[in-house]
């Protein structure tokens, strides 16, 4: 007798564990629950060990290029301008200081001479380039404004200023140049 009176029990538990579920589900439904903070995804970027190893690779060469670069500058007789991109020129001539300076867009005749750093020629060339749209190395195009046509500029450039990590056909990547330029 006493087995009879725990199935009703459980029978009706049963069915109210049911009910309520049911109850339970239809409330929550078409509406999420907000989140608090802690259970929020991190939208953060998240960096690998090995980007991060590249980027204080590239940091260190990037440092190593700078005091070459440097070195190199303190070694000559000419006074040195620091330009943007941690950039050192000399400007051999002044040019036209009556004309205005290359501007941003516009198309430019220059002559360029490549050398290493310990004066070995790599690239002597002359084209026409338009001023800013990337044409040029970093190095003459982010200061070529700061010249005027007729100039002859002596640039002393590390390599992420100059034709970076892939180089050219003439320059090999990861190298510390002089560019000689004449605006023309």
């Amino acid at each position: 007798m006493q087995w009879r009176g725990m199935r009703r029990v459980s029978a009706f538990a049963a069915i109210g564990i049911v009910l309520g579920g049911l109850m339970l589900l239809l409330a929550g439904c078409g509406h999420q629950a907000p989140q608090i903070p802690s259970q929020r995804k991190s939208n953060a970027p998240t960096v690998d060990s090995a980007q991060l190893a590249l980027l204080q690779l590239n940091q260190q060469l990037a440092e190593s290029a700078d005091e070459a670069v440097w070195q190199a500058v303190q070694a000559q007789p000419e006074s040195y301008a620091l330009y943007e991109g941690n950039v050192w020129a000399c400007i051999l001539d002044a040019g036209d200081t009556d004309s205005p300076a290359p501007r941003e867009g516009e198309e430019q005749v220059v002559r360029m001479r490549v050398s290493t750093l310990d004066g070995r020629l790599l690239e002597d060339s002359e084209g026409t380039y338009r001023i800013g749209k990337q044409e040029l190395p970093k190095a003459i195009d982010a200061n070529i404004s700061e010249w005027h046509h007729g100039a002859r500029v002596k640039i002393y450039a590390p390599w992420y200023a100059a034709f970076g990590i892939t180089g050219t056909h003439a320059v090999p990547p990861y190298e510390n140049v002089i560019i000689e330029i004449d605006i023309r």
